[in-house]
């Protein structure tokens, strides 16, 4: 039991080697079939290349909170369900921020050093009191965490909907005779961008290389001097952080209120559920794809509008984890009983 509680004092934390990992056969088909099918379709269609884009675009910013959701996983063993709260509690701080004379860059990265900051002070003044408790506890503090957040932006911002101003321009560009939107390259832009950065994070700076040894050996890591108290609260600044890009990206293209991100994050969810919940390469892939599935749906298949589009993925998530319990990208795991 002193061995089982010791184990449970040490978190795993986030490992993003798996970015780069190797998949099995039939996904990586399936993944070579699919990019296949968009090229394909990209070049026969305008029409199709147009909805492709649009839906990488959305897909972007899933994947952005599908990744945020796995490092906080990978670190607690549990989901995060106020991640989406945490999003649309920076976006408003961004909002306000331009509303006080900001510009919009001004105010991106000036809402990254807030949530960096939130990331820190959630992880130590909420979630660590409750890190040796049962997950069920922390699973209900997370949950508790949705209704402070969204109370608090209710009580400082009211409960109506406000406009959002986009970074890049709704202006349209042709190429050749396909029209695509500035916002929506730009959106990709800056999600694959921020998810890029992650990456060389984890393979290329000290602290990176610190969160991978704490994440592979917890008691090793501790005698070279590694904090791996520290490092979990990295996992939650990270996540925060993820979140606000999430926020500021897909704002623009809907609303913004106290509940703007919960639709958002059960695309989120099911995105990093459908890649496998400790995959990071799975969440990144498949919230890109389900983006694109979402948005080619609704182009071309009647009875997919715009209010089942999430029964619709939902059903997605479903089926494949009848097939796949474990995700795309998850490794089925063994249990000794």
């Amino acid at each position: 039991m002193a061995v089982a509680a010791q184990r449970r004092a040490a978190p795993r934390l986030p490992d993003l080697r798996s970015l780069t990992g190797p998949v099995s056969p039939p996904v990586a088909i399936l993944l070579a079939g699919a990019c296949i099918f968009l090229t394909v379709g990209s070049l026969m269609s305008d029409r199709f290349a147009e909805q492709t884009v649009g839906g990488l675009a959305t897909g972007g910013v899933f994947a952005s909170l599908a990744l945020a959701l796995v490092l906080i996983y990978r670190a607690t063993e549990v989901i995060n369900f106020a991640q989406g709260a945490m999003a649309m509690f920076t976006t408003y701080i961004a909002w306000q921020l331009m509303h006080w004379g900001f510009g919009y860059w001004g105010a991106f990265f000036a809402t990254l050093g807030i949530a960096f900051l939130g990331g820190i002070a959630i992880e130590r003044t909420v979630i660590r009191p409750v890190e040796n408790a049962s997950i069920l506890a922390v699973v209900v503090v997370t949950i508790g965490l949705v209704f402070v957040l969204e109370g608090t932006a209710s009580w400082i911002w009211g409960g109506d909907t406000k406009l959002f101003p986009s970074a890049f321009s709704t202006r349209p560009i042709h190429v050749g005779t396909v029209v695509f939107s500035i916002q929506d390259l730009g959106t990709i832009a800056v999600s694959i961008g921020a998810v890029i950065l992650l990456w060389l994070f984890f393979q290329f700076t000290k602290v990176g290389l610190a969160m991978r040894a704490a994440a592979l050996r917890p008691a090793a890591a501790r005698f070279v001097g590694v904090r791996a108290g520290w490092m979990l609260a990295l996992a939650w600044v990270l996540a925060a952080v993820l979140g606000a890009i999430a926020g500021m990206m897909i704002t623009p293209t809907i609303f913004l209120d106290p509940t703007t991100m919960d639709v958002v994050l059960i695309y989120a969810f099911a995105a990093a559920v459908l890649g496998g919940i400790e995959s990071p390469a799975g969440a990144v892939v498949r919230g890109l794809a389900l983006g694109v599935m979402i948005a080619l749906l609704t182009e071309y298949v009647g009875f997919v509008t715009s209010e089942i589009r999430l029964p619709v993925a939902l059903g997605v998530l479903l089926g494949v984890l009848l097939i796949r319990p474990s995700g795309l990208f998850g490794r089925p795991s063994v249990r000794r009983v």
